[in-house]
Parts: structure tokens; sequence; C-alpha cells
């Protein structure tokens, strides 16, 4: 039998929207949540030492409508880490999320993401140190490997060591890290996918929950990959075309189909773009995330010139939402 992990929502997970840096952020994540009440969100990776020193309202800024949310934290010390998870769960997080699959240099220099492949130790550590301190799901997402690691070897060897420190999920990014020669950008494109490896990894950790993610383009290929892993995790794809994540309720959850209809979508949208304006935000900080929200509809390269050219004036504000949806109807 499929362990399976509950979050707030009553339903296993079965698909999540990626951590994104620089994507997911909260304003995304309000959006995605209108289009699907069950994927599980993400945020972008936050640095353990943020979140321990930073402004934590800000830093952590929440909304209830959220949920089911988790939160990747970036890190390499584990006792920073279960702070930061500590004060996390305070905050509402639904699950902690350690990141060991970035290769940027930025980092690197950290010396946590994808280079913690190569210290699956630390990696053990932390989830131990952030177990004993929350009562979440404490979830790890990776690669199959970096560099000249052997990914049949490496892959397992990082899996064993965090089942055993008490590992709730391993979501996998089914490629390696090149940790230098590719930028962040090439190394989600050039490393080949191996979807096969994390099968693998399934089928001998048949127990343990594992999520697979890397390319996955299509709800044809969410379902294809939910008969040999536990869930899919699909990012760059649902962030350009948003809609996707409309049947993501009833085409993977079996939820009726959403009676969401554009008009509703966009209301709830200016809503919440008028809130963060008063609150002496840019109408582009929320827009920016929905450029490709109606992509392959009439009128839809309107809507994104509207929204590019006039979103981020000072003055900008949800008339130009309204003005870009004009040009669709």
């Amino acid at each position: 039998m499929l362990l399976m992990i509950f979050y707030s929502a009553p339903s296993p997970v079965k698909f999540a929207v990626a951590p994104m840096l620089g994507w997911t952020d909260q304003h995304c994540r309000f959006f995605h949540r209108l289009l699907t009440k069950k994927a599980l969100l993400y945020t972008e990776m936050i640095v353990a030492d943020a979140v321990i020193h930073g402004v934590r309202e800000r830093v952590l800024a929440l909304n209830h409508k959220e949920h089911p949310i988790a939160l990747q934290l970036g890190g390499s010390d584990p006792q920073k880490l279960a702070e930061a998870a500590r004060i996390a769960e305070d905050f509402g997080y639904d699950e902690i999320n350690l990141n060991v699959g970035c290769p940027s240099n930025r980092v690197q220099s950290g010396a946590f993401g994808a280079c913690l492949m190569l210290q699956p130790d630390i990696v053990a550590n932390a989830v131990e140190a952030i177990k004993q301190v929350v009562t979440l799901s404490v979830t790890i997402k990776c690669r199959i490997g970096v560099d000249e690691q052997d990914e049949e070897l490496a892959l397992d060897f990082l899996a064993e060591k965090v089942w055993n420190a008490g590992c709730d999920a391993l979501w996998v990014h089914a490629r390696k890290a090149w940790l230098k020669g590719l930028s962040p950008k090439e190394n989600r494109d050039i490393p080949p996918i191996n979807y096969e490896r994390v099968y693998k990894l399934k089928r001998k950790y048949y127990n343990k929950f594992i999520g697979i993610n890397g390319e996955i383009k299509s709800l044809d290929e969410i379902k294809e990959h939910l008969t040999l892993c536990d869930a899919a995790m699909v990012g760059r794809q649902v962030y350009h075309n948003p809609t996707l994540l409309k049947h993501i309720d009833s085409e993977i959850y079996g939820e009726p189909q959403s009676n969401l209809n554009d008009v509703d979508l966009i209301e709830s949208m200016c809503d919440y773009a008028a809130q963060h304006i008063a609150l002496g935000g840019l109408l582009s900080h929320v827009t920016r995330h929905m450029i490709g929200l109606f992509n392959g509809r009439n009128g839809a390269r309107r809507w994104r010139q509207i929204l590019s050219n006039n979103a981020s004036r000072r003055d900008a504000d949800v008339h130009v939402i309204k003005e870009a949806f004009s040009a669709l109807i």
C-alpha cells in the first residue's frame, strides 16, 4: 500500500505547482489558487537566514486562501533550517520542503541547493533537525544527481539517508544538474530527462511517497506519471499556460468541474490587485503572473501587450486589467 501524505486539504497530494525562484510569490499563488483548490502550492525558495533574521511578516506573508501551501527553505545548517521551519509552522504553512535541486551559482555560494546532493549526510541531518521541532510534513526536492555522479547510486544513497531521517516525501526533478558550465535555465533544458530513473526509485521504495518533476507539459502526461509515481509536479508549463490548472481538480482529483468563468476570475484578480495597490504595491507585481492566462485565445496577444506596456506604471490601476480583458471579448 502506498503511503499517502495528507495536508489541510482532504485528498492526498497528486499534483503540485513547483517552487520557482522569482515566480511563485504570494501574488502568483493567490492567482493559481483561484484556478485550482486541490493542487499543492509552493513558495519560492526562501533562505533560512531570511526567515530567522528578516521581517517575517514580509518574508513569510501568507494568504489564508493559499492552503495547502508548502514553504521551500534553502540552507545547509541543520539548526538554522530547524529554527526557520519552527517559525514557518507558526505562520500556518502546511509543509516544509528543503531545496536540494537548485544549481544556481548564488545558491551554490551558500553551500545549498543541488550541491547538497554531494553531501547527503547534511541533508539527512537537516531533515532530522526539522522533524524534531515541527509537526508538519518535511520533504525534499532534489535532482537525480549532479555533475559526474553515478545517478543510480547517488539518488538511492540520498533517498536512503533522508528516509531514515524521517523525510515524508521526495520530489525528484528527473534530470541531473551541472554545477559548473550551465546556467540555471540551461540546467532545466540541457541535461537529458530521465523519468525511468524516478520510476525505478519508486519501485524500490514502493511504500514511500515519491513525486516526479521535469518537462511535464499536459494533463495526459500528468496522468501517465501518476500510474508510476505518487504525484506530479509542474512548473514552467503552468506558469506560462495557467489555464492548465483549471482542469486539475476535475481531471486529477475527480472533483466536479469548476464553474469559475473568465469574468469571475478577472473580477477576483482586480479586487486582489486593488488591495495590493492600496498598500503601496505596483499593479505589475500581480499582473506579471497573469500574462499567459489566455494563450491560444483570440485577443491573447493584445491582452499581453496591454498588461506588459502599462501595468508597471506607478499610477497603473485595475483599469489596465479590465482594458486588457476587453480585448478578448
